[in-house]
């Protein structure tokens, strides 16, 4: 009668063959394509979507001035987002929906990353960002939890979260690690 391996061996022997198999898929997807850019239409309504449908990188060219290496560059007057890598190729760029409170030009270091929280505007927002601090506020980039836009903001109030959609939100969310160059140009 052959002997058959004990529970604990099978569990053990799936395991590391799992571990070896996501490590495995981790090192090739380093290697793989980068995230094209993203074309995202603001609007006031809740019920905008951003497009999803990748267009060439050259759709916006990097501002000038925005600096060199590897940062995240935000243009105030284009409402646009570029992730610059550290050949200074842009990886991705996207529109958002900025606060009524925005930083000043300048460059910046992503200082906190947050998961998940509610805005101020009530709405849940995950993947934040933060990077400058103005009039009190702290100014961050995020994304809405289901992808909407920003409600209306009400007359006089101030808000200072930069929303872009869900998958340029987890895009920013993997670039912009703790210590990341911020430009903000006009």
């Amino acid at each position: 009668m052959r002997a058959v391996p004990a529970p604990k061996v099978w569990v053990t022997g799936l395991t590391v063959g799992a571990i070896a198999v996501v490590a495995v898929l981790a090192v090739q997807a380093d290697k793989g394509a980068k995230p094209a850019a993203t074309p995202a239409r603001p609007s006031a309504s809740a019920s905008a979507q951003p497009s999803a449908s990748p267009t060439k990188p050259t759709a916006a060219a990097v501002p000038d001035g925005s600096g060199t290496g590897r940062r995240i560059v935000y243009s105030l007057g284009q409402k646009r987002v570029w992730l610059v890598d550290a050949s200074d190729a842009s990886r991705r760029t996207f529109t958002v929906w900025p606060g009524t409170v925005s930083p000043d030009p300048g460059t910046y270091s992503v200082s906190v990353r947050k998961d998940a929280t509610t805005g101020s505007d009530g709405v849940h927002i995950e993947h934040i960002v933060y990077f400058a601090a103005k009039s009190g506020l702290s100014i961050a980039f995020s994304n809405a939890v289901d992808g909407s836009s920003p409600p209306a903001v009400a007359s006089g109030a101030r808000t200072s979260g930069i929303r872009m959609g869900k998958a340029d939100g987890e895009a920013l969310w993997t670039f912009g690690t703790v210590e990341t160059s911020v430009a903000v140009v006009k």
